[in-house]
């Protein structure tokens, strides 16, 4: 039966619930493998060869450095286009132009007319928002495109560009029951985005990692530059994690690979776009402070990589007491999470209104086997509520371990 929709929010609906998602039911709804977006591609006039793109893949720090890509080459006047996932508050975040969100009303008219197709295709929900994103774009005509990967890179929906430049900007374990259970292997799937002759920069190696890099990039001749062995003057941002330097420095290094294709991007453009990110994007969630007095800080880190940072920079606050509101989705690996934690906080366990939450009775109990000392709450509002109630002015209050629940906190 055709789905037929009356106006967006009928739409929007059909695409959450009318198919398996990824972000509501994990590892069911993954579907890898590049033929059925191809065939979307091909349905849709392939709007990917008619974008001037730039892709981006890694573990952490993809959407941030895709945002302050995104802000500087707008501070250079350049109509830039960005795809992201997921989304914090509203699906539109995902597709954006010059920081403008897609319209409702595009939203609407895409799914109207092919949703029928998609069907008939049994596309997965990753696969028909590429397909939005990538028609919207080629309709609009930006200077660029930054797409970022969901997940992986070589089997990744996104992988059906090519790009003037591939960004990776590091490897971690995350989705290993996706990408593989070592560096090597997570290395190759995120290196799957390297095109012929394309640049690539990586942002952060290891020695496990290094050897895939240099191996893909001589394999497709494309130059390859490792911004980790290059310095650059850390630069001011509104992004005030401290993970973001790491960012900052693959984007600067991005930057002049970009002019030397031909882009133009002055200096004042450059500390423009990192000074004003979240203003000219729309970027959430990453070191947002949403209080002060006791100071509130969410943050969207939920590997252990990405964790250990936020948890690094948290601990040089200077608290009275950390008070952390946590919750998870199942798949993520809890027990070398849990060992991040700082032992003096305060914990509100709580678990984010979605199919993939870890059950919070389990989350409290292997928190306590390692000696965390907190309670656990019916919902993240609930844990926040208390959490807030119990802290003084001079106190610290963190939010995270899940996109889900910054989102509700949002």
């Amino acid at each position: 039966m055709n789905p037929s929709f009356v106006n967006y929010k009928s739409a929007i609906n059909w695409l959450f619930e009318q198919l398996p998602q990824y972000q509501r039911q994990g590892g069911s709804a993954y579907k890898p493998g590049l033929e059925r977006t191809q065939k979307l591609m091909a349905h849709l006039g392939h709007p990917e060869q008619k974008i001037k793109s730039i892709h981006i893949a890694g573990t952490n720090g993809k959407g941030s450095t895709a945002h302050m890509l995104a802000s500087v080459l707008q501070s250079a006047g350049y109509r830039v286009g960005l795809y992201t996932s997921p989304h914090l508050l509203d699906f539109r975040e995902r597709i954006r132009l010059n920081g403008q969100m897609i319209s409702e009303s595009d939203v609407f008219d895409f799914l109207n007319t092919h949703a029928p197709v998609f069907l008939s295709m049994g596309l997965s929900f990753f696969e028909m928002t590429v397909g939005m994103a990538f028609d919207y774009f080629a309709r609009q005509s930006p200077d660029v495109v930054i797409v970022e990967t969901g997940m992986g890179g070589r089997l990744d929906s996104t992988n059906v560009i090519t790009p003037v430049l591939s960004i990776i900007t590091n490897i971690g374990m995350d989705h290993t029951q996706f990408l593989g259970n070592t560096l090597t292997d997570i290395a190759r799937e995120k290196a799957g985005i390297i095109k012929t002759e394309v640049p690539v920069v990586v942002g952060q190696y290891t020695e496990e990692t290094l050897p895939v890099f240099k191996a893909v990039s001589t394999d497709q001749s494309a130059p390859l530059i490792l911004a980790q062995e290059l310095t650059y003057f850390d630069l001011e941002s509104d992004l005030k994690g401290g993970y973001q330097k790491d960012n900052k420095r693959t984007v600067l290094v991005a930057i002049d690979q970009l002019i030397a294709i031909g882009f133009s991007v002055a200096q004042h453009h450059i500390e423009h776009g990192l000074k004003h990110v979240q203003n000219q994007t729309g970027l959430l969630g990453r070191w947002q402070i949403l209080a002060r007095e006791p100071l509130l800080i969410c943050d969207t880190a939920h590997n252990v990589d990405g964790l250990a940072m936020t948890m690094q920079q948290l601990l040089t606050l200077p608290a009275k007491q950390l008070h952390l509101v946590l919750g998870f989705v199942s798949d993520k690996a809890l027990e070398d999470i849990l060992k991040l934690m700082p032992k003096s906080g305060m914990y509100y366990y709580c678990a984010p209104d979605n199919l993939r939450a870890m059950p919070v009775a389990h989350l409290s109990q292997k928190a306590q086997s390692v000696g965390l000392k907190g309670e656990a709450y019916q919902s993240v509002q609930e844990a926040l509520d208390e959490a807030l109630n119990q802290a003084e002015s001079e106190d610290v209050i963190y939010v995270g371990g899940s996109t889900f629940v910054v989102a509700e906190v949002l």
